[in-house]
């Protein structure tokens, strides 16, 4: 599938890189781009190839929100767009948490409005030491999208969340790092070649443990304890019949790395 806004590639381990490509707006989102990234993430959910999906901007900027370069506007073209509850700002969150396969945001550069949360909706964030993220919604007399005010106190706690959102302050890599918003930061250089190296060694886990660790982390905060446990055991149990749990044995009694295949 062919792209305007999106460079797409996969490598020999299975990771798939999705770069937003507009680098002279910083990846700001335009139409295009916005019905464009729920279709690549949807692709390489629908490719068994594909172990874990890698997206991150082109240039120096990682995604800096809806394209302002436009006074932004309401929907209005039809009724269907003017009823719809989510538009294409929850779609991209949508499709980033629906992911079963690992989604990491290499946060290369600003983060910000949409492209904040496009990378709170990541199961990991990777920063460069020169990123920074930004909620910074309360600048332009704005409340947040994007569901930057769902999953942001899910990550740092309602108290941080609120501060942040409340003063609309820039987050440098540094501080995303130490309150929880990013698993790791990376030097500027050579930063892509550090995600790489991560995501590869992520590829190597076992895809089907990956989807059903997923979906248990998705109703964590929605269910009871009770109701997780049993949910737990039936993923478990499904585990323990696939192969890759053989394989899994096998390699332990053979002191190597397994090799798994996702059945």
């Amino acid at each position: 599938m062919s792209y305007d806004h999106l460079l797409v590639s996969t490598s020999v381990s299975g990771v798939r890189t999705i770069t937003l490509n507009r680098p002279e707006r910083l990846n700001a989102v335009n139409p295009r781009l916005a019905d464009e990234l729920p279709m690549a993430i949807d692709d390489a959910v629908r490719d068994d190839t594909v172990r874990v999906v890698v997206v991150t901007g082109a240039g120096r900027g990682f995604c800096a929100g809806l394209d302002l370069s436009e006074p932004p506007t309401l929907p209005d073209e039809n009724l269907r767009a003017r009823l719809d509850p989510l538009a294409w700002v929850g779609r991209w969150v949508l499709a980033a948490t629906r992911c079963e396969k690992p989604l990491i945001a290499a946060v290369n550069g600003p983060a910000a409005g949409a492209g904040f949360g496009l990378a709170l909706a990541a199961d990991i964030r990777l920063a460069a030491r020169g990123a920074r993220v930004t909620a910074g919604y309360v600048r332009r007399g704005l409340s947040p999208d994007a569901g930057v005010s769902y999953l942001l106190p899910r990550l740092i706690g309602l108290s941080r969340a609120t501060e942040i959102l409340l003063s609309g302050r820039d987050v440098d890599a540094d501080e995303a790092l130490r309150i929880g918003i990013a698993a790791a930061t990376f030097d500027d250089d050579g930063f892509a070649d550090q995600v790489t190296r991560y995501a590869e060694r992520l590829a190597a886990g076992p895809p089907i443990a990956f989807a059903l660790t997923k979906r248990l982390l998705a109703s964590t905060f929605e269910v009871s304890l009770e109701e997780q446990l049993a949910r737990e055991l039936v993923a478990i149990k499904t585990c323990f019949a696939s192969r890759d749990v053989s394989e899994a044995m096998r390699a332990f009694t053979e002191k190597r790395p397994p090799a798994f295949h996702g059945r």
